[in-house]
């Protein structure tokens, strides 16, 4: 029930039930696919504090909650009354193009069972690592049962990519998985063992040769064999009688696509899975610190984007044709430089909310999700996202020279430095990943502490406001850039019409008094403040354009109506990361509303940046 309104909310911003074509989740995000993309409104949803980001590519509407989206999903799945089955695909009217197709049929088909699949990976890395360090035998009891528990998914995985597979492409699941379990079934594995070697021509069916293949753990079969069965279970179910296409449809099915995926989509696949993985193979030994490079600096963009899914296949196929990914590798000073970079944030600012938040997201980011870093710490702050992809590439490359191998998928997190230990025991290669990810953490840190937050953001000026400012004197009530009042992009300010003044954009979070005197007014949505100075100058502060319809969220008020101030004293304080993110404007006019009684409303500097408790503005009788 705890998620109940965020559900509400969701739908209604994607367009309601009626527009979802289909939704899936993976570590961190909602994956929508819409009819009419023009319904929902992403702006709104950026907005809501519930929400960390949306994000729309690759066909997919993605809306970024964090480490308990399966728990808002299950809640949008019972507002919107949703049920297990996949509505049906291809009813909208949007044209995909291939590689967003691709993207979308690769993250439905392995969304799913992503969490499970992670923790089999790292289960399978740490019993390596126990064999190492000599806490369990491979002959022991506890070794072999935990062993079945890490390996049963790979293993099976024909039978999982089936289930997946059969409900992406709109066809029964259990159809598909069936195909997937005669892939891996006993007597298909006796065989292969009586052929001598693999692909060996032993068996006929109906006299055609039968070439047999171990495709267990295999993707690249099944997806494809698959696609055919929905495809034939679409069409049987068109000119079949509904009183005989319950049994006939599936009896077909398997009496069909399973002999062809035998004789023709497996040989075919296992080929193509083959040709990829050596092609890749030959790349990476081409110039393997090239490839960390690249892979380190670019990896956190393709995740921001929904591209990663595009290489989660080829990490898997690398697994089942060569045994190791070098890959996944490649990623892991990707993950560590945004955690440093997030790091690094929390060391240097002062921001209160920003702290606490880079302190969650860092930890999150340790276990391998690193959205909450990327789009609530560093990408909003740009310079500590750039700092973290620059030190992922220095990491990277030296990752790939150490030519580090992964022996089982999962998350790329800390984990994966376990799951790099290679049969024969700790070597060189797992350093040489430590360094690389140890490397990238460290600079990115320290990068982003020296020069990733602007001087303000890290802690509000130490300067002693000045004592003499004047009877008609206004300090600065915040740290920034100064503009003009008809620089300001809002015709009501820029016109004049409530007065003169000038504006400030600010690059920090806290609004100070300006002046001795009183608060005049506190703006319910507290984006807003009125002061009367004991001089008699009115003054009102609007932080931000059209801040109002944020309706008080990032907005902290410490003072009421009537309250005394003086110079300094803090009167709002304001989550500016937050507000830049949903989209707003943070332009702050400061404006003399009774200017029309004084001659002149003057900028005492001509500085383009001033520091708050500066003198600011003054005003002439």
């Amino acid at each position: 029930m705890a998620y109940q309104e965020l559900a509400k909310d969701i739908l209604a911003h994607v367009g309601g039930r009626e527009n979802i074509l289909s939704l899936v989740h993976c570590a961190t995000r909602l994956r929508f696919k819409l009819k009419d993309r023009q319904l929902a409104d992403a702006a709104a949803l950026k907005q809501h504090p519930g929400v960390i980001m949306v994000v729309e590519s690759g066909g997919q509407f993605q809306v970024v909650i964090g480490n308990h989206v399966h728990d808002v999903y299950n809640a949008v799945c019972a507002e919107a009354g949703i049920c297990e089955e996949a509505p049906p695909q291809g009813s909208g009217d949007e044209k995909v193009n291939l590689l967003n197709r691709l993207i979308d049929i690769v993250s439905a088909i392995f969304t799913p069972f992503l969490g499970v699949m992670a923790a089999s990976g790292i289960l399978k890395g740490l019993l390596a690592l126990a064999v190492v360090c000599g806490w369990l035998a491979p002959e022991s009891g506890s070794y072999k049962l935990w062993f079945a528990a890490s390996d049963a998914l790979f293993y099976f995985f024909p039978l999982v990519l089936g289930y997946t597979a059969g409900k992406k492409f709109g066809g029964s699941p259990f159809i598909t998985m069936a195909i997937g379990g005669a892939l891996t079934h006993p007597i298909v594995m006796q065989a292969l063992e009586a052929s001598g070697q693999p692909g060996a021509l032993s068996e006929h069916f109906l006299g055609i040769p039968i070439t047999f293949i171990n495709y267990s753990s295999s993707v690249i079969p099944i997806i494809f064999a698959a696609w055919v069965s929905c495809w034939l279970e679409q069409q049987c179910n068109k000119v079949l009688h509904p009183a005989v296409k319950n049994f006939f449809t599936p009896l077909l099915c398997l009496a069909v696509v399973v002999p062809l995926t035998f004789l023709l989509i497996g040989p075919t696949a296992t080929w193509l899975s083959q040709l990829l993985a050596y092609g890749y193979q030959a790349i990476y030994i081409f110039a393997p610190w090239l490839a960390g490079a690249v892979m380190g600096a670019i990896w956190q963009v393709c995740v921001i984007f929904g591209l990663h899914w595009g290489l989660v296949p080829l990490m898997i196929n690398n697994l089942s044709v060569l045994g190791y990914d070098t890959l996944a590798p490649l990623l892991l000073p990707a993950v560590m430089g945004q955690i440093g970079a997030t790091l690094g944030v929390f060391l240097s600012t002062r921001d209160t909310r920003l702290r606490l938040l880079a302190g969650s997201a860092a930890a999150s980011g340790v276990f391998g999700i690193t959205e909450p870093a990327v789009y609530g710490v560093t990408l909003p702050n740009r310079r500590p996202f750039i700092f973290g992809c620059a030190a992922g590439a220095i990491g990277g490359a030296i990752v790939g020279l150490s030519q580090a191998k992964l022996y089982s998928f999962g998350l790329v997190s800390i984990f994966s430095l376990a799951q790099m230990i290679p049969p024969g025991g700790l070597d060189a290669t797992v350093w040489g990943a430590a360094l690389g990810g140890a490397v990238a953490l460290v600079l990115a840190c320290a990068l982003t502490w020296a020069f990733g937050l602007p001087k303000s953001d890290r802690s509000e000026s130490s300067a002693p406001l000045p004592t003499d400012i004047g009877e008609y004197a206004i300090l600065a009530p915040m740290s920034g850039t100064v503009l003009a009042m008809n620089q300001v992009p809002d015709v009501t300010f820029a016109s004049g019409l409530l007065g003169q003044g000038a504006a400030i954009v600010p690059l920090s979070s806290r609004l100070i008094a300006p002046f001795h005197g009183e608060v005049a007014s506190v703006f319910q949505t507290r984006h807003a403040i009125g002061l009367l100075s004991d001089s008699g100058m009115e003054v009102l502060i609007h932080i931000g354009i059209d801040t109002v319809k944020l309706d008080g969220q990032h907005f902290t008020a410490h003072v009421q109506p009537g309250d005394k101030i003086k110079p300094g004293d803090l009167l709002i304080e304001f989550d500016r990361h937050a507000i830049l993110a949903a989209g707003y404007d943070l332009t702050t006019p400061i404006i003399v509303s009774n200017s029309d009684e004084y001659a002149a409303v003057e900028r005492v500097t001509d500085n383009h940046t001033i520091d708050s408790g500066m003198p600011f503005l003054t005003v002439r009788r």
